[in-house]
């Protein structure tokens, strides 16, 4: 009853699904393009938090919060209203969403006339779209016409119900069990690692059980690499303990879940490696510097971001903020399907 005009479409959004970050751009110009029409838009994110594992947060800054929706509908200068029924989800059952996006059009008499994608691209660049469903049913409505195609399947991130907080659960207890290995590593192994000859952005940190700051730092590096762990991302981490004793290194590695996440085991695999926890055997500090990170000036904790090819696009000597760190990669690694 809010809404008065000809056409109302309803879309279910959220904050942290990259098939919805691709069609918002496409939906903020589609309204621009129907300022002066009879034509209304609302946006509900049916999301509830407690059905998020950490891996799928991997394409935003945000979770599903209703906090967190206000954080990112104002990064995103959102034109429309944008709704929370995270708390109930009474509205998307209702409506029968299924992912976002999903899209339902009413004509004038709130009458359904359209279901489904907003458009079939799942990537954010407009010339990947070929179908406009979505759009071309409010055009038609505005016209007085038939609606072209009534029923599409939308395509996205699943609602997540609240009813999947177990699985949830018995996925951060799978991450917390995780089995930890440590191995050592010499400065030759280390200009390896930094040449990275991969896919994937490599996050290093270097750190020691006697280093107050790095062990302030450490869970929320834990975070960012689990996180991430569905993109082409991966954390590993370098001692600097007593090779003598990986004992200390080995035990406080396994108190912060810092575990391989299966995901990646494949790829190092084809690397010939087993793991990416290591603790350095060297003596020189000086080589070990020459081998990371030329720039560091040497004091602990010491984090690079190595890009595909061996570029340092990010490096940072003392304690980290982990959401920084993370917010850096996300704009590396983009918030959106890899195309």
């Amino acid at each position: 009853d809010d809404f008065k005009t000809d056409v109302l479409m309803v879309i279910f959004l959220s904050n942290h699904c990259p098939d919805s970050h691709a069609a918002e751009p496409r939906l903020m110009a589609f309204i621009k393009e129907m300022q002066g029409k009879s034509f209304s838009v609302v946006a509900i994110n049916p999301n509830n938090p407690a059905g998020l594992t950490i891996d799928e947060l991997g394409f935003s800054k945000y979770s599903d919060s209703y906090d967190e929706m206000k954080l990112y509908a104002k990064e995103q200068n959102f034109p429309f209203p944008y709704l929370n029924d995270g708390d109930t989800q009474a509205t998307a059952k209702a409506y029968g969403a299924l992912a976002t996006p999903h899209v339902f059009i009413f004509d004038r008499a709130r009458t359904l006339r359209y279901q489904g994608q907003f458009d079939d691209s799942r990537f954010p660049d407009p010339a990947s779209v070929k179908t406009t469903d979505g759009p071309n049913a409010v055009r038609a409505l505005l016209a007085g016409s038939p609606v072209p195609v009534a029923v599409t399947k939308p395509h996205g991130c699943s609602v997540k119900w609240m009813e999947k907080s177990a699985a949830v659960r018995e996925f951060n207890a799978q991450w917390e069990n995780t089995p930890v290995t440590l191995e050592s590593i010499d400065v030759a192994s280390i200009a390896r690692l930094a040449r990275n000859e991969t896919e994937k952005y490599r996050i290093v940190n270097v750190w020691a059980t006697w280093c107050a700051p790095c062990v302030q730092e450490f869970p929320g590096l834990v975070s960012v690499g689990w996180r991430l762990s569905m993109r082409p991302a991966e954390l590993i981490t370098i001692s600097l303990d007593d090779p003598k004793h990986p004992e200390l290194a080995r035990k406080f590695l396994q108190k912060n879940h810092a575990g391989v996440p299966s995901r990646l085991t494949a790829s190092l695999k084809a690397e010939g490696r087993t793991t990416n926890n290591y603790i350095y055997t060297d003596p020189s500090s000086d080589a070990l510097i020459k081998a990371l990170d030329p720039e560091w000036q040497g004091p602990l904790p010491h984090t690079v971001v190595i890009a595909p090819g061996g570029k340092i696009v990010y490096r940072k000597t003392g304690t980290l903020d982990p959401h920084e760190l993370y917010s850096h990669l996300l704009e590396q690694l983009t918030p959106f399907w890899s195309q």
